[in-house]
């Protein structure tokens, strides 16, 4: 990608109410759930910055105050709150009404508590080298469902022999999940509709128009040497206390390993 098209921008998704996280955000919002000492949230934005990010919109509805405060000082990336206090908007609602303060560059859009291991150099960096502005309206990051720490379902993907993304259906299992990352382009809302929607609508109808592309996948043996890590499921050190992640929650909260990925223009299921 050149310099011109990298994403300055990023929406940051804050504003759920955490409810599988109970009773942990009854009085702390999900961002805010801390994972290795750290917010989930700052996990986020601190990637977001290693990778070229200038500005974040976050938004914000339940325990929005406490969201605001912590974020009120951070420089890198620049903060601007979406306030949807009044009436939470879902996935694509929600980005639908920030528009205006992302721009009319694509940009990332990335849920607050997706947390990965890298491997070998950024996940991120990868995802932004792999957008074609004219052959995407969206690119996702998807990990392998073997390696994804916190994860219970299914699967969302499938892939072909070429590396095409396809959604799962038919009651199979699939070998990849959505990672909760991806570029999106302002045209992927043309036409979207107003008020609560999700970005499946609009990702479904990517997909329709033929707007995805060949996946790009990391080898194993490279993601395996990197990040000096001792165990595939251990997420963070402490004290030197290892804290297995075995589950869709944990004490510290949720998350999903991306040890291996792809990138794709696709939906979760």
């Amino acid at each position: 990608m050149t310099a011109d098209k990298h994403p300055s921008s990023a929406f940051v998704l804050a504003a759920g109410k955490g409810e599988r996280m109970r009773p942990l955000t009854e009085a702390v919002p999900k961002p805010l759930v801390p994972l290795a000492g750290k917010p989930l949230i700052d996990h986020v934005l601190d990637r977001l910055a290693a990778a070229g990010i200038k500005r974040a919109v976050v938004n914000v509805h339940h325990l929005a105050d406490q969201i605001e405060k912590h974020v009120a000082n951070r420089k890198s990336p620049e903060i601007i709150i979406s306030d949807e206090r009044n009436a939470l908007l879902d996935t694509g609602g929600g980005v639908l009404r920030a528009l205006p303060k992302l721009g009319r560059a694509p940009f990332l859009i990335h849920n607050s508590d997706s947390v990965w291991i890298e491997g070998m150099g950024s996940n991120l960096d990868r995802l932004i080298d792999a957008w074609d502005d004219a052959a995407m309206d969206s690119l996702m990051l998807v990990a392998s469902v073997a390696s994804s720490i916190g994860y219970d379902g299914s699967g969302d993907f499938q892939m072909d022999a070429t590396g095409r993304l396809t959604r799962q259906g038919g009651g199979r299992a699939a070998p990849f999940v959505f990672a909760g990352v991806s570029i999106a382009h302002p045209r992927l809302f043309d036409g979207a509709p107003q008020g609560r929607f999700s970005l499946n609508q609009l990702w479904d109808r990517a997909i329709e128009k033929g707007r995805i592309c060949v996946g790009e996948r990391i080898a194993e043996s490279d993601a395996a040497r990197g990040g000096g890590r001792s165990c595939p499921r251990c997420i963070r050190c402490a004290g030197g206390q290892r804290q297995q992640v075995t589950g869709r929650r944990t004490d510290d909260g949720v998350v999903i390993g991306a040890e291996r990925v792809l990138h794709g223009v696709t939906t979760p299921s």
